[in-house]
């Protein structure tokens, strides 16, 4: 299959490209080709004839998706529907990567994927917008919900609570913001098998078992073997410009009925820290 992958350059993108050697990709990403200009996308695709189109590309830095939320549209939502009409026009199929950040967090027992939007921040609110234009143009579309994506060699909550742990020997992380740690290598996984279903819809795409960002510190610091006091705190002790859901982990239902599904977090930490950290 032709597959075109935006924003391949980053965690999920390089990850797909390991699991879809199969297949004919295209990548694309900044600043060779940006999904705001559509003449730019109108190029590519002409170029590259798509069958299906993996759109991974984002503005993922949620607080600076709070301060400049017209950037976030603009990126998020606008991009989105770009890529969208361009599938459109070639006869493509999508697959669109999603956040847990759509819902308000006021879910204690977590969010299945027929469940109501409510984005509680401007990043969440770019998201699920770009949601409603992926699904208003396309009848052959995937969207993909994860949550708390980190992968080798980038940026992320794991490498900061070790270099804070080692550097000081104490951490402080909130209790009152639980999700689900997911690991690239296999959300990328999930997708491959997703795309060769034609199983349209929402799927919710995240290591099974959900945790605090307290009780996912603990166990970084328990695997990676360092000693480290965890003190534990709430997210109103934490400044930051955005306010992320507090309670957002997903269930993955309607991947889980196809037979796709993803190993616990605990495991998928294990197989990061022993083979990829």
């Amino acid at each position: 299959m032709r597959i075109l992958i935006t924003g391949a350059n980053g965690q999920l993108g390089v990850a797909l490209q390991h699991v879809l050697t199969d297949h004919e990709l295209t990548l694309i990403d900044l600043p060779a080709v940006d999904i705001t200009d559509r003449g730019a996308l109108a190029a590519v695709f002409a170029a590259a004839t798509p069958e299906l189109v993996v759109h991974c590309a984002a503005y993922t830095d949620v607080d600076g998706c709070a301060r400049d939320p017209a950037l976030a549209y603009h990126v998020n939502t606008y991009g989105t529907q770009n890529v969208a009409l361009a599938c459109q026009s070639a006869g493509a199929a999508m697959v669109h990567i999603s956040t847990n950040e759509v819902f308000a967090g006021d879910a204690p027992d977590g969010y299945e994927e027929w469940m109501p939007l409510a984005p509680g921040n401007p990043y969440g609110r770019s998201k699920a917008a770009a949601e409603v234009a992926v699904r208003s143009l396309l009848h052959r579309a995937y969207v993909v919900r994860t949550a708390w994506l980190y992968a080798p060699g980038g940026r992320n909550f794991i490498h900061a609570i070790l270099r804070r742990a080692r550097e000081t020997g104490t951490v402080r992380v909130v209790t009152d913001e639980v999700g689900n740690p997911t690991y690239a290598a296999d959300l990328a996984a999930a997708i491959a098998q997703l795309i060769t279903t034609g199983q349209y819809g929402v799927y919710h795409f995240v290591n099974s078992g959900a945790c605090s960002r307290w009780a996912f510190a603990n166990e970084i610091l328990r695997q990676a073997g360092v000693t480290a006091t965890n003190v534990p705190i709430l997210g109103s002790a934490y400044a930051r410009a955005s306010t992320p859901p507090p309670f957002a982990a997903l269930h993955n239902r309607a991947g889980a009925a196809l037979g796709i599904t993803l190993r616990p977090w605990q495991e998928a930490l294990a197989d990061y820290m022993q083979n990829a950290l």
